[in-house]
């Protein structure tokens, strides 16, 4: 009999289930259900109130949703029975959290709670923690706590704990009806298995849990409010465990609503940057994996534990056992493509790619790649969702500059392609200055496959070789793959990743190489980059910052 494991990809917008073989790694049928609430940014369903700034929000029911969707969706397109899938796993967005009661209800769900916006789940990208962050990090590096260093100096307000003392000083309400807080990756295995189990990976980056070490001490969490003293051992509680464990079998109830067996092993949550990576097959040092869609997480495997400025993280067994897992990023990558298209590009360039039957992006990308390195005379700062590393602030904005009445669309299009390559660039110095080694670039979704000046752009940019991803549902595919190990080999799955990894993991034979007369001329716009990175980025000058506070203040 063949078989199969089922991954699926929570993102920021819509859910994707993908039927994947276990002999190859092939995916048989995919089937994806958009979030019927999207991203919450402006007010809460059935209301009119204003979130304000940085709020991002979502419905946990849009991911319930996908599993009673997407799962029988996708079985009855691949047309397989339940009997062949031994395993299934998921991967998500983080840090993507949310407050649930005793009996692991998220509180948005109860009447009294849900015109309360702390009550819902808070997006990855919710920055409006950003000020206790800030707090944060200070009483951090006052004290000099030992865990600053790993996560690369900062403490983002994208994380857990940020997100935590935001709820308690704005409804402490809520932050009382809470019994856990925790990772929606975690939260929607426990819909299918019954079990709440936290997972090493998102409580490693995103929660400051360290494998030896555990949460911060009682005296750093009372330093910030004496109401999170216990924190880690009451609303934090929970064991955690290594990816690829089996959090349980699926639930009776589960099975009825999604068409697959009862009992059917269900990997731990996991992320899906991190997902990505032994799904390339990469399984040792030297190889960054970067996951390129709306922003980019970059992943690197290392034998010790080093610490690098800007890093999101270093995890040990936090993507493959065995490795320390190191995690950087940028913030705004295709979104920040998909903002320049939306706001700025003119009507008469829209309706002309219309007319040549292709879509805008593409239409630019064509245009944009006749000019040569240095030639629109532009450069611009990746920041126009703030800048996660190597600087950690996400106060920071997008700049560009060398613009004239000369300068055409498709000239600011590719500056802004360039600018989140020189912003790789910049995370790739970090870390190489510190003794880890990337000799290589393996880059996945949607992004490498459609935008060929895009991938051109990193390999001259960063003078190293870049390899694809064959599948464009990578996340899912590693999510698979953790299923599969959940099962274990004895019900027909593999007993570690990297066997999972040797069997089912795929690259494209494609490769972009750099070219050496485009490396000469970006390493010359690279150098201009750094000066208005630390210019703008490092405190000399904080205009950026002064403009948000000036709006804050005329609202």
């Amino acid at each position: 009999m063949k078989t199969y494991a089922i991954g699926i990809d929570f993102g920021t917008e819509s859910g994707r289930a993908i039927v994947v073989s276990l002999k190859n790694g092939q995916e048989i049928a995919d089937h994806v259900t958009a979030y019927r609430h999207g991203v919450i940014d402006e007010c809460l369903p059935g209301t009119d109130e204003d979130l304000g700034y940085e709020w991002a929000l979502q419905h946990p029911q849009d991911y319930l949703d996908v599993l009673t969707t997407s799962i029988p969706g996708v079985l009855e397109k691949a047309n397989i029975a339940a009997e062949q899938i031994v395993g299934l796993g998921i991967d998500f967005t983080a840090c993507t959290m949310l407050p649930v009661d005793a009996n692991d209800v998220p509180l948005s769900f109860h009447d009294m709670h849900k015109k309360n916006p702390h009550a819902w789940v808070k997006l990855w990208k919710h920055h409006a923690a950003q000020r206790k962050a800030n707090e944060l990090n200070a009483i951090a590096e006052e004290r000099d706590e030992v865990f600053l260093p790993r996560y690369g100096g900062r403490i983002s307000s994208e994380w857990m704990i940020a997100k935590v003392w935001q709820i308690l000083e704005e409804a402490p309400d809520i932050y009382d009806a809470t019994d856990k807080f925790v990772e929606a990756t975690d939260w929607v295995i426990s819909q299918l298995t019954g079990n709440l189990i936290r997972n090493s990976c998102t409580a490693g980056y995103k929660s400051i849990w360290h494998k030896q070490e555990g949460y911060p001490n009682t005296a750093f969490f009372e330093t910030l409010d004496p109401k999170l003293k216990n924190l880690a051992t009451t609303k934090l509680r929970g064991k955690v465990v290594p990816l690829g464990t089996n959090a349980g079998g699926l639930t009776a109830q589960m099975a009825t609503l999604t068409g697959l067996k009862q009992g059917l092993p269900i990997a731990v949550g996991n992320v899906d940057a991190h997902a990505s990576v032994p799904a390339m097959g990469v399984i040792e040092p030297g190889k960054m994996v970067m996951s390129i869609g709306t922003s980019i997480c970059h992943m690197l495997l290392g034998e010790e534990e080093k610490l690098v400025e800007g890093m999101c993280g270093v995890v040990e067994d936090g993507i493959i056992p065995g490795y320390y897992g190191y995690e950087a990023g940028q913030p705004a990558v295709g979104d920040s493509f998909a903002w320049f298209i939306n706001q700025s590009v003119p009507a008469e360039e829209k309706v002309a790619a219309e007319q040549a039957g292709i879509n805008i992006h593409a239409w630019l990308e064509d245009k944009a790649a006749t000019y040569t390195p240095g030639e629109t005379g532009l450069l611009a700062l990746d920041w126009w969702n703030g800048n996660r590393s190597v600087l950690v602030d996400t106060e920071l904005s997008g700049l560009m500059i060398g613009m004239t009445l000369q300068t055409k669309p498709e000239e600011m299009y590719r500056a802004l392609l360039e600018s989140t390559a020189f912003g790789t660039r910049k995370i790739i110095d970090a870390f190489t200055s510190h003794g880890l080694a990337v000799n290589e670039l393996y880059v996945n979704g949607g992004l490498p496959h459609k935008n060929k000046l895009l991938m051109q752009i990193y390999a001259d940019v960063t003078n190293r070789v870049i390899k694809v991803a064959d599948s464009i549902q990578t996340p899912a595919l590693g999510a698979a793959m953790f299923g599969a190990v959940a099962a274990g080999k004895k019900n027909g799955g593999f007993d570690t990743i990297v066997e999972a990894a040797n069997q089912m993991a795929r690259i494209k034979d494609e490769v972009y190489r750099p070219i050496p007369k485009n490396v000469e001329i970006y390493e010359k716009l690279y150098q201009e980059y750094v000066l208005l990175h630390d210019y703008f980025g490092r405190g000399e000058n904080d205009v950026m910052k002064r403009l948000r506070h000036i709006r804050s203040e005329v609202q």
